[in-house]
């Protein structure tokens, strides 16, 4: 396969994404994506047409339990334990 990316993309993304690299550095990283490029384009060639789709990799459903409405506790039930109390909440030290 052909190049797919020079020097130039490199140096013009790396201007946009305000990142300064070395030209040894903008060389290196032109090879990187240019076999980036390429693995990606391989593996676009694979035949998926009678592959279904699928959000998930395994066959699996919710897990989590039913959820059944209960009666709640009774408000005085639930700040008994509370250090402070206001009126109808826990009472919390003023935060500055």
């Amino acid at each position: 396969m052909g190049k797919r990316i020079n020097k130039e993309d490199v140096a013009h993304i790396a201007n946009l994404s305000e990142i300064e690299y070395s030209e040894d550095e903008i060389d290196e990283i032109t090879v990187q994506l240019d076999k980036i490029i390429d693995h990606v384009a391989k593996i676009s060639e694979v035949d998926t047409s009678k592959v279904s789709p699928t959000s998930h990799v395994l066959n699996i459903s919710n897990v989590l339990r039913e959820d059944n409405p209960r009666q709640s506790i009774e408000h005085k039930e639930a700040l008994k334990n509370a250090p402070e109390s206001s009126d109808d909440g826990f009472k919390i030290p003023k935060i500055d």
